[in-house]
């Protein structure tokens, strides 16, 4: 469809787009599976945010799955470091403390806004490290991804990408503890 569409069928994008929003929405709720009294943020505000982010009904020329899987990720990231910043800009001193990453749960939405932050600085740490790790991280943390579906979107084999989410998990403890 997105081939279809590149070559300008105006079908293939109005029946790409309800599956767009369909991939989004089971993204966003994968995020926030557990739901938490102090939660505030819900899966159809941020899809809605991340619609808005990745042009709405523009459809802008996304390359692949992968390519969408990416850049939605970016979208929920940003959105959510956004979020965090001006919740801990409103409390008094920030709160910010250390965070082992062993305690954070993957695909969780109900993380402390400080432990999202420390977990997206880090992670511009990685990026300039190695950027295919950072981008698994982006998938599997910010995006909820599983493995395996973080795996497909990057065109890795399951295994590739467990190897490398041990590595970069390992790497990000190491980065949050040593703050």
């Amino acid at each position: 469809m997105l081939q279809a569409m590149a070559e300008g069928d105006a079908l293939a994008g109005e029946r790409l787009i309800p599956l767009i929003y369909d991939e989004l929405r089971r993204m966003a709720a994968q995020r926030f599976s557990r739901n938490s009294a102090n939660q505030t943020l819900q899966p159809t505000a941020l899809v809605h945010k991340v619609w808005l982010r990745l042009g709405g009904s523009d459809m802008p020329g996304w390359q692949n799955r992968a390519h969408f899987f990416a850049t939605a990720a970016t979208a929920m990231r940003s959105i959510m470091v956004d979020r965090a910043r001006r919740r801990n800009a409103q409390r008094r001193g920030g709160g910010q403390e250390r965070v082992n990453l062993d305690e954070v749960e993957i695909a969780d939405g109900n993380q402390r806004d400080d432990q999202v932050l420390a977990v997206h600085e880090a992670l511009d740490r990685l990026a300039i490290e190695d950027p295919r790790k950072a981008e698994l991280v982006k998938l599997r943390y910010f995006a909820g991804l599983t493995g395996q579906e973080a795996a497909e979107a990057l065109g890795i084999s399951a295994r590739a990408a467990d190897r490398t989410w041990l590595y970069a998990r390992t790497w990000l403890l190491n980065k949050l503890e040593s703050r």
